[in-house]
């Protein structure tokens, strides 16, 4: 898999020199589509009208060289993933889910089928991974590596598979994404664990969207968003996938040589 650095931090930063407001925000629309009806630079996550904390952790990653660190991330991923064609720009985009309503972590994380625009999306998609740099979070080199690997491998899956349809789906290329990134991943305690499992048996083969985002993401994201709940912990379906492709024991690049 050919993958390249799409370096975009200076350019969020950038954006954020221009006072909060119209001038702003029509800078931004230029900037990510450059005038056209097509976007030209992945910045759909970024929030144009964030406030000091979004600018402070641009600086808090420009200081630390951020984009350096995505570069030895991806020339890591390069050779694992020799068996996938396909060209692909990574880029870190700030995300704001601490103090704007711009995203929804659930949704950016997992976003609803849209069927009148689905062939459309999937072309534009496949031209970047993007890697969301939420702003809740605290950001080291380790979590940028985790969550560049994390990206391209789900790049990857796509590319080669198309995108995930059913809750097993999902949780296979989740799991497997959660370990080709040797991510920290929190855990569950074994009992709700083996009940989560339980639960998830009846909706592996599922289809429906609220179904599915409900088994990962469990009921309190379920009732943020108006979905039933299932009696479910936080990410509990998440966290069973990648305890899941740990078990498998084989690398998670392989699924890709074996398929082909």
């Amino acid at each position: 898999m050919n993958l390249s650095l799409l370096p975009l931090l200076h350019v969020q930063r950038d954006l954020y020199t221009i006072p909060r407001g119209g001038e702003r925000f029509r800078t931004y629309l230029a900037t990510m589509t450059n005038g056209t009806d097509d976007l030209v630079l992945p910045l759909t996550g970024m929030n144009p009208m964030g406030k000091e904390h979004v600018a402070a952790l641009l600086d808090d990653l420009l200081a630390i060289n951020a984009e350096a660190i995505a570069t030895a991330a991806i020339n890591e991923a390069i050779p694992r993933l020799s068996a996938i064609s396909g060209n692909r720009d990574i880029a870190l985009v700030v995300t704001d889910d601490a103090q704007g309503s711009w995203s929804n972590r659930y949704f950016a994380e997992f976003p609803p089928p849209l069927a009148s625009t689905r062939r459309r999306a999937k072309q534009r998609s496949l031209r970047w991974a993007v890697v969301p740099i939420w702003t809740s979070e605290r950001w080291t080199a380790r979590a940028i590596r985790e969550a560049v690997l994390t990206a391209i491998y789900r790049s990857a899956y796509i590319e080669h598979f198309g995108f995930p349809a059913t809750l097993q789906q999902v949780m296979t290329v989740e799991g497997f994404a959660a370990v080709f990134a040797d991510a920290e991943y929190p855990s569950l305690p074994p009992d709700d664990l083996h009940y989560t499992a339980e639960v998830l048996q009846a909706y592996r083969d599922t289809h429906d969207y609220p179904t599915i985002f409900t088994c990962l993401f469990g009921d309190q994201a379920a009732r943020s968003v108006g979905y039933p709940p299932l009696g479910l912990s936080d990410r509990a379906g998440l966290i069973l996938a990648y305890e899941e492709a740990q078990q498998r024991g084989v690398a998670p690049e392989t699924v890709f040589q074996q398929a082909t």
